[in-house]
Order: C-alpha cells, then structure tokens, then sequence
C-alpha cells in the first residue's frame, strides 16, 4: 500500500467505543444489513482506487430511507464518522472508509419505485445500477442517458456524488443533466427533497450543488432522473490517424464547425491494441491513434453529418474511415471501448487519470502527456471522451514494486497539473475523493476553497461525513 496520501487520524474516542458503536448498530439494523466482522469487512476496505486501503469500523447496508436515518442519527449523536459507498468503483478513492468510520452502503436499495413515462422521469432508489434503469424503459423506446464505462455495476448514489458522465455525455451531458431530483438524508438524519419532475424547483438550486458533492452533504437515498427517447437510428463510425495530435486537432475542429455528435471517443495505439485483443471488434491496427465518432438521427441526417465530419477528418490526414454495418458491428464497437479499464487490467496495474482540458489544447496536452510518461520511464495508454476534453490516460506500472508505483503518482500529478495549466481542471467524472485532494490548491485559491468548505460545513458542521476526502487536510476550520 502507497502512503503518499494520508489520511486524517482515527478518532481515539470514537475506536476506544468500537464494541458499544457495533452493539447499538445490531439494536437498529437487521443481522443481514450489517457487516462487522474483521474478514468480512475486507471487501470494504477500498475502492478502484486499490492503491490505499483502510479497514472500516463497520458496514452499513440499509434497505430504506428510515434505516439510513436510523445510522446518520445514532452516528451524529457519536461524533462516529460516516463514509458513503455506492458500488465501491470510485477510481478516486471516494469511497475507502479510515479506521473509525461506519461506511453506509446503499447496494440494497436497488428498487425502481416509479416510471413515469408522461413526465419522462424514473424514481429510483440509490443503489440501483445505472444499466438498469435504461433496460426498464428500454422496451418502452426511453433509456437513461449517463452511460460511465462502470454502467454495469455503478448505482446512481455513487453516480450523483461524483456527477458522472460517460461517452454519450457530449450530447445528453453528465449526471447533473439528467438529474431531476433527490431525497437526501442529512448527517443529522434530517429527510430533504430537493427538486422532483417538473422542469425547475421553487428556491436555491440545492440539487446542483449535491449533485457531485463526494458523500459530503449526506447520503441520497432516492433520485427522480429524466428519460430520454432513443433516437430513430444511432451509427458509430472509426476514424484512424497517424498521430494522436492529429485526432485531437480533428476533434477540435468538429466542435469548432458546430457539429454535435452523440460521441467521440479516443483510443492512442496502446489503447487501440489492448481493447482489439479483449474485444475483437475490428480496430484498424495501423494506425496511431482512433476516434470512435456516433451519429444518430434519420439515415439522412447521419449520411448529412457524416459526410461533413469525413470532410474535416481528411483535412487532418485521416487514414482510414470505417462505418459499422450492422447492429452486430456497432455493439461490438462500443463493447471495446467501454472494456478498456478492465481489459488493460489484464496485462498491467495502472492509475486512471481523469483531467479536462479545452478541446483547443488537447493536442498540446496530449503530446506533453506523452513527454511526462517518457520522462518518468513509464508506459500510458489514453482512451478518453474526447468530445468534451475530459482524458483519461492510464498509467502502466508495477504495483508490487513501490518506486513503480510512486513514479507512476508522480506522473499523474503532473499531468492533472497541466491540464489546469491549460485552462482546464482537475476532474471531469470521477470526482476529487483522495486522489486529487492535495491538487486542490492547484486549482483553487485560498478564498476559493474557503467558500465551499463553508458550503459543505453548512450541512456538517463536525465534518463527519466522508471527512480525509476532497479539501486539503490543512486549512480546514474544523476536521
């Protein structure tokens, strides 16, 4: 385990009341809805940020908003300090608990409680998977938009704390897009709606400011998400290139010229090479670099911006253009792109990065990335959401060998720090939690950071609720 980032020190009051904390928890909680047992707290000791890893106090697993109110009481009552967790694939770190925290995972809340396909809207509770909402409307023609490579397994809970996208959110935006409302438990226990079906709700806008606040304003029990009809036809398209400045130059002039596909998707060689061997899903292997471009709309309107993408691709030295043929084709496309964490996991460890730049400087960021990775003596491979300028190189390293590893951490710092040098900001999908925490500084002012910590003590004042993530351990007025 890396010890680059610390963590805040357990509470010495809270770890020295560890078997009255587990004893009340058993009064509150069905035997099935809570785990305390050292190996059985293994699972819980970190996320897909696997690098750090802490064993939690306990393990929540309610089945309803009244028995999340039931631990947020007791827990505030305590000063015991709470770590929320969805499906635990944070590649941030969102969701490793410390030694004297109780996490509260949402995995049992997984009922659809309503559709509405009038109002175009779901009711769902937290720990229902994001794949899932959009297989029960899809019959129905209606599917549910954010679509993070994760979709299998990620729960809309996890999905609202970290305002996730995915590779259709160039078109249909984030979480935050698609998001009409929440029930929310406060630390205090405290039930808060925020929003609902209707197209804009009365007072503050609350639920922009909740949705992507890390487990840090409470834990959401229950969203209201906006359904989407699908469109009349989708059509991805490859498009290969020499060089991966070429392909980002390229994406650069396809937003620039007013074109708004559904997607583009960019895969470097190492990416190209990696998903073709897990997925076969016929990736042109000569080339450097790919843009996996959707279009949807009629067969007119496709061959119509088709036709004007191809255009500016050739101005940028496009080698090969490949349309898929079939329903078939297509899913397998999207089947490499969407395993590319996983089947990189099968030929190395790696960090995920997860900078935003503007699209005018992602050639630049791209071949500077490249420059860092060379200097550090490492292997990278980018696969990203191209369209919105939101990368994600892994870093290739050796997680058995601990220079490795920190060589590999300090690549990633420098490359989230250019791409706030270049006008962009540290995190695009996957949030803050421990990974980007110490970059804070880097983004922010003092007085920038200042005014949201008051934000977020607004709503915990004790600084309970997912306390060692997001803010720099320093500086705060209360931790």
């Amino acid at each position: 385990m890396s010890d680059a980032i610390s963590f805040l020190a357990p509470r010495d009051d809270v770890l020295a009341r560890r078997r009255q904390i587990v004893t009340d928890l058993i009064d509150l909680l069905p035997p099935e809805c809570l785990v305390h047992e050292a190996r059985e707290l293994v699972p819980f000791e970190t996320d897909a940020f696997v690098s750090y890893r802490r064993v939690p106090l306990a393990v929540a697993l309610p089945r309803s908003t009244a028995e999340v109110v039931a631990v947020m009481k007791y827990c505030h009552r305590y000063g015991v300090p709470i770590v929320p967790r969805g499906a635990g694939t944070s590649l941030s770190g969102g969701a490793i608990p410390q030694e004297d925290a109780v996490v509260v995972c949402v995995s049992k809340m997984n009922r659809i409680l309503d559709i509405d396909l009038p109002n175009r809207a779901a009711v769902v509770q937290a720990g229902v998977t994001n794949l899932n909402i959009s297989e029960a409307v899809s019959a129905d023609g209606f599917f549910y938009a954010p679509d993070p490579s994760s979709q299998l397994a990620c729960t809309i809970g996890g999905n609202i704390g970290m305002n996730s996208g995915g590779a259709h959110c160039l078109k249909y935006g984030v979480t935050t897009n698609n998001l009409l409302g929440v029930k929310m438990v406060l630390v205090d226990g405290t039930v808060i709606d925020l929003g609902g079906k209707g197209l804009d709700a009365a007072g503050y806008d609350l639920l922009g400011l909740v949705c992507g606040h890390e487990g840090q304003l409470g834990i959401v029990t229950e969203a209201t998400v906006r359904l989407i009809a699908k469109p009349e036809g989708a059509r991805p398209v490859l498009f290969g290139f020499e060089t991966s400045e070429e392909a980002g130059s390229c994406v650069a002039d396809v937003i620039a010229s007013g074109i708004i596909p559904v997607a583009i998707e960019f895969m470097d060689k190492p990416a190209i090479e990696i998903c073709e061997a897990f997925a076969k899903a016929g990736y042109p292997l000569d080339v450097g670099a790919l843009l996996i471009v959707e279009v949807e709309g009629s067969e007119a309107e496709m061959d119509d911006m088709l036709a004007s993408i191809v255009e500016i691709a050739r101005k940028h030295g496009v080698k090969t253009v490949r349309e898929c043929q079939s329903a078939t084709e297509a899913a397998l496309i999207w089947k490499g792109r969407k395993s590319a964490f996983g089947a990189t996991g099968r030929i190395a460890d790696y960090i995920c990065m997860d900078g935003t730049v503007p699209l005018s400087q992602l050639s630049y960021v791209l071949k500077k990335t490249s420059e860092i990775i060379d200097r550090y003596g490492l292997r990278v491979a980018n696969v990203f959401h191209a369209g919105d300028g939101n990368m994600h190189p892994l870093i290739l390293f050796n997680a058995n060998d601990p220079d490795d590893a920190a060589r590999a951490e300090a690549a990633g710092m420098e490359i989230l720090k250019l791409c706030v040098d270049a006008g962009g900001c540290l995190t695009g999908e996957h949030g803050v939690g421990i990974e980007k925490r110490d970059l804070m500084r880097h983004q922010y002012s003092d007085a920038d950071l200042a005014q949201q910590m008051a934000a977020r003590a607004a709503f915990d004042p004790d600084w309970i609720l997912n306390p060692s993530k997001v803010f720099p351990l320093d500086g705060r007025s209360v931790a």
